[in-house]
């Protein structure tokens, strides 16, 4: 077999002992680097994988109990515009997307690739969203919590507990609080994937109606440019009022 040949079968889902049994002989340099390579990659996906299944930790406790689990997630706490969004997904141990971790480690591609698999995938996806006005009217930390309510709330069947990054949601189930919970729950890092997708989503139709702030560039958090637009043009009927510096525009 040629270099080339062999690493398009290195390159195959499914390698079978008896090839890597037999490259293990061949002499050539060039076969030596391909083996390294693979071996260093498949190390690579097994602790991927490791890690993986090593989120389902908390899942697996209500699974075990023969429980529904969702987790919840939220976005858009610290932008000066736009809403907040929370999503809340159940998933089961069938679940196997092994990129799913928080929103936060993977770049915009990866998530915009893993939101229509995570919607496949999930048992159930719902997601809420409590925009500037009601943030102006409670704060930013209520209405992220009705925000997250409301996700658990839509969804098309109801958990027997929730696994929450670092809140504590205003409906009556059982729920777990996880500092950093994206990091060490596949529910919560799926709900951060969905959460982040959406409202990157929705910022992008408010940058059509709004194009001098970027928000399809900034999401609505302070940037440079979007607060020299804030300065230029003051705010818009999106921004928070009760945010500085846009609370500045407002007072008396």
């Amino acid at each position: 077999m040629t270099i080339t040949e062999i690493k398009n079968l290195l390159n195959a889902d499914q390698v079978s002992t008896e090839l890597l049994e037999e490259l293990a002989d061949d002499q050539r340099a060039g076969v030596k680097k391909l083996l390294l390579n693979y071996h260093k990659k498949q190390e690579k996906l097994q602790a991927k994988k490791m890690e993986f299944q090593k989120r389902f930790s908390y899942e697996e406790k209500f699974w075990k109990k023969g429980q529904i689990v969702a987790g919840v997630d939220e976005v858009g706490r610290g932008p000066l515009a736009g809403p907040v969004v929370t999503a809340a997904v159940i998933i089961d141990s069938s679940f196997d997307l092994l990129d799913v971790n928080d929103s936060k480690k993977l770049s915009p591609q990866k998530r915009l690739a893993l939101y229509p698999k995570i919607l496949e995938q999930a048992v159930a996806v719902a997601v809420g969203v409590k925009d500037a006005e009601v943030i102006d009217q409670i704060n930013i930390y209520e209405a992220d919590r009705l925000a997250m309510a409301q996700a658990v709330n839509n969804l098309s069947i109801k958990p027997d507990a929730l696994l929450v990054d670092a809140m504590n949601v205003p409906v009556d189930i059982p729920q777990v609080k996880l500092i950093k919970g994206d990091a060490k729950s596949n529910s919560i890092a799926a709900a951060s994937i969905i959460a982040k997708v959406f409202r990157d989503k929705l910022m992008d139709d408010y940058n059509e109606l709004y194009p001098q702030y970027k928000f399809n560039h900034n999401a609505g958090y302070g940037t440079a440019d979007h607060l020299k637009a804030l300065e230029m043009y003051g705010p818009t009927p999106i921004h928070r009022k009760s945010f500085e510096p846009v609370s500045r525009f407002f007072q008396k």
